[in-house]
C-alpha cells in the first residue's frame, strides 16, 4: 500500500468518525467553546505522522509543503501546532489553520470517550475549560454516557488508524508527527516526479 492510499484510507476514517459524532455532538451539546484555543496551544499535544498525512499532501498540492517542513525542522524546542492560528494577545484563543484535515487527536477530543482503567467507569475526553464553563452539561453528559448513550471509544478509533499503518501510529510531540507526515509525502512526490521522468 502506497502513501496515497495510506492518506486516502485516513480520510475515510475521519469520514466515518465524523459521522458516528454527529449524534452525540447534537445530544451531548460538549462541543468546543468557539474560538478557544487552549488544547492547540499545547506544544506536547501527542500525534501520527500517519493522522496528519492527509494535510501533508493538501499541503503539497499547495505549494507549502516544503516551507512548512523547513520551518518546523528549525524548531530548537517544540512549539504550538503548526497549523495552529493564535490571537496576537492570547495564544489560548484562536482557530485551525485547516480545519479539514485536522488530526485524529482533534477530531477525538470532546466527542469521544475512554474508560477508566481503576474505576472502570466511561469518561468524556475533554478538557478543564468546558468541565468548569458547562460543568451541569459535563455531569448530566457523563451519566448518560455511563447509561448506555452511543459514544466513540477513542481507543477503537487508535486501533482502527493503527491497523493502516502500525508505524506510522506511534505517536510524538504534535509538531514533530506533521513534520515527518511533510517528509514522507515530499519524499514520495519526489520519487514519483523521478520515475515519470526516467519513462519520458
Amino acid at each position: 500500500m502506497n502513501l496515497v492510499e495510506k492518506s486516502r484510507l485516513v480520510v475515510a476514517l475521519f469520514k466515518e468518525l465524523e459521522e458516528e459524532s454527529k449524534t452525540f455532538q447534537k445530544e451531548g451539546g460538549m462541543g468546543c467553546i468557539s474560538g478557544c484555543g487552549f488544547c492547540c496551544s499545547n506544544p506536547k499535544i501527542p500525534a501520527s505522522p500517519l493522522e496528519f498525512l492527509p494535510l501533508a499532501f493538501d499541503l503539497y498540492d499547495k505549494g507549502l509543503a516544503e516551507e512548512i517542513a523547513n520551518q518546523l525542522a528549525m524548531e530548537e524546542t517544540p512549539g504550538n501546532c503548526i497549523v495552529y492560528r493564535s490571537q496576537k494577545e492570547d495564544d489560548k484563543k484562536g482557530f485551525c489553520g485547516n480545519y479539514q484535515y485536522r488530526g485524529l487527536i482533534c477530531r477525538l477530543f470532546g466527542t469521544s470517550i475512554r474508560k477508566n482503567n481503576k474505576t472502570g467507569i466511561k469518561e468524556l475526553i475533554t478538557c478543564k475549560i468546558l468541565k468548569e464553563e458547562k460543568a451541569e452539561n459535563f455531569l448530566k453528559v457523563n451519566e448518560k454516557i455511563n447509561s448506555g448513550m452511543e459514544v466513540p471509544f477513542a481507543p477503537a478509533w487508535y486501533t482502527q488508524l493503527n491497523e493502516i499503518d502500525e508505524n506510522l501510529s506511534k505517536q510524538f510531540p504534535i509538531n514533530q508527527a506533521i513534520l515527518m507526515a511533510l517528509e514522507l509525502v515530499l519524499r514520495y512526490k519526489f520519487y514519483q516526479e523521478e520515475e515519470g521522468t526516467v519513462q519520458l
